[in-house]
Parts: structure tokens; sequence; C-alpha cells
């Protein structure tokens, strides 16, 4: 694709693409971690590596729209729709006010505490455990479902009681209660994210999102791009190391890692893999540490995907830290008939 010069052309999902790009993949695997929409990752995904160059005059403009829109919110939570019309009118026109208020309707969520979802359920839980059980029942109560479970699973067992019981007994809140309560909540726990303005996008740009992101993230993604885009399914694979991958290592590589990996973590990690992965790691065990890692594996039964994905990304993050020391050498995308030659 050619630069991008005029933001006017782009569609929604370019306009995030351009945006996440900006923001650096760090931040960005955040984001894409917390879209709940079905398809929306995948779209943007696809956008993100579509994109080969994205001016900063572009990234400048589809800065402002988007501030043009918490501009907007903040206004229509201050006073209203028509309020925020009057105000936006005066300070950019009739033409400029209305675009910038449909931008609002079709991207705003109506729904409070949205900045909570883009952060770590246990962190929360921990952060949450000194606040009035009324305060934690009202902002589960609105957050997206998975998120307020995972909260409630983290919350000490008195508190798991209270907190539902109140979240039962609730009724309607004052909005304008509301409004206030999720300001001083933003004020307090949200962080403010810092812009690394790297431009590039491409395959190379989302494998480094892909790189950081959680497994379930990064298996959704280059499954849909297998099925839609074999050849940008290969080329993201090969600038990306995946657990899979791990049948690429050499023994000796093998044998590094599993010295910092504890057993019950990697019985964890190997739990429903294919066979020539737990083949690859059983092979590189003695015979008796394999055949108890073996048993511990059947001891376990059934796990849950999170907690698998959870290890396997543990082992990713170990594998990749070696690589950078240097103590290992990982080639990515390459097969088992590649070879070396001197």
């Amino acid at each position: 694709m050619a630069e991008i010069t005029n933001p006017a052309l782009m569609s929604k999902s370019q306009k995030v693409a351009a945006l996440l790009i900006a923001m650096g993949p760090k931040n960005a695997s955040l984001i894409l971690k917390n879209v709940q929409e079905e398809g929306e990752v995948e779209a943007i995904a696809m956008e993100i590596a579509a994109m080969n160059k994205v001016s900063p005059e572009v990234i400048n403009a589809i800065m402002e729209e988007f501030y043009s829109i918490f501009q907007a919110t903040g206004y229509i939570s201050t006073g209203g729709v028509n309020y925020a019309k009057t105000l936006l009118k005066e300070a950019y026109g009739d033409s400029e006010a209305n675009a910038m208020l449909e931008r609002l309707v079709s991207t705003m969520q109506t729904n409070p505490f949205q900045f909570f979802n883009n952060a770590d359920p246990q962190q929360l839980a921990t952060s949450f455990q000194n606040e009035n059980p009324q305060l934690i029942a009202l902002i589960l109560a609105y957050l997206n479902p998975d998120v307020s479970a995972g909260i409630m699973g983290n919350l000490p067992t008195e508190a798991q009681l209270e907190v539902a019981q109140r979240i039962a007994k609730m009724d309607r809140t004052n909005p304008e209660v509301l409004r206030e309560v999720e300001r001083i909540l933003e004020s307090k726990f949200s962080s403010l994210m810092q812009a690394d303005f790297t431009l590039a996008g491409g395959a190379v740009s989302l494998a480094e999102i892909l790189n950081r992101s959680d497994r379930a993230t990064e298996k959704s993604i280059l499954d849909y791009f297998e099925i839609n885009d074999p050849e940008l399914s290969e080329e993201v694979r090969n600038l990306m190391f995946v657990f899979e991958d791990i049948v690429y290592l050499d023994d000796r590589s093998i044998q590094r890692v599993l010295r910092e990996v504890e057993s019950k973590d990697l019985g964890m990690a190997l739990k429903g893999v294919k066979d020539d992965v737990k083949e690859k790691i059983l092979r590189n065990m003695s015979e008796r540490a394999a055949a108890m890692m073996q048993e511990d594996m059947d001891y376990m039964g059934p796990v849950r995907a999170r907690d698998v994905q959870e290890k396997q990304s543990f082992m990713v993050g170990i594998i990749r830290a070696l690589e950078s020391s240097g103590e290992i050498t990982v080639t990515r995308g390459s097969g088992p008939d590649d070879e070396f030659v001197s």
C-alpha cells in the first residue's frame, strides 16, 4: 500500500490501525486484547499489516479527530447533547460541530467506567480491596462481564459475597452522581499512555504487537490470516516466534529453555499441544523426567485453556529473552528440513 496521505478516505478500522501503530506495540497489544466486538480485532490487524507508511500529518489528523470526540464527550457529560452542540458550534462552526457530534455518536461507548476494561482484572482487584463494597459493586455492574468476573474472582471471599449481594440489590443510579464517580475514579486509577510515534506499519509492526499480545489474541489473528490471507500469515509468522515454533529449536536451545521452566508450568503449557511439540520437549528430557512429566500431565486432567495459554506465553517470553541475550538462536519460520552449511 502506498503512503496514506488523506485521512478522509480512511475507514474506521484503518484509523484505529494507524493510531495503534503510533502508540507502539506494547500499548497496541493491550488495546487489541480488550477489543470485544467479534471480528473487529482481525479487521484491525489486517489493516495494520497492510499499512506500509502513515504520514505524520495523517497521524496528527487522526489524533485531532479522536481528541474532538473526547472533547465532545466531555461537553455532553457536563450539560447534555444540546449544551455540547452549542459550545462546539461557537468554537468550530456549524459544519465542524455537526461532524464532531456525528463521529461521537458512532464511536462513543455509553457505559461508564469503560477505561477499567483495558486494565488487568487481578491488579484492579488488588486496588479495589480498600474501596467501599458499594463502589466496587457499582463498577462491576457496568463493566464487561468477563472483566467483572476476573475482578470478582480475585477479591477476598468475604468481599466477593458482599459485593455480589450489593450488585443483586442494586437499582438505578443518578446519572450525575455516576459521571462524578467515573471522573474521580479515572483520575485515581487510569494511567496515561505514552505515545511512541512509530509511523511504519506492515507485517513487522503487526508481528511486534502479536509478540507482546496474550496467547488467545495471537492465535485468533493468526488463524484468521491463515484462512483469509495465507501469504500474509506466513510473512507475519516468519517475523515472530509462536509456541508451536519450539519444534524448530535445536536440542541444545530447548535444553537451555527447560532450565528456566518449572515442571508444573511446563506440564500446563504442554496440555493439548500437537504431538510433535510435546515429543520435541520430552525428547530433550531424561527418560525418568519425561515419564514423570507425562504422569503429571495425565494427573492434571482437564484444565482451563486460559491457564494453558498463560504458561505458553510465559515460555515464549523466556525463549525471546534467551534469544535477545544471545544464549540461543531462533530461526523463525524455518522448517525441519532447513540445514546449516559451512
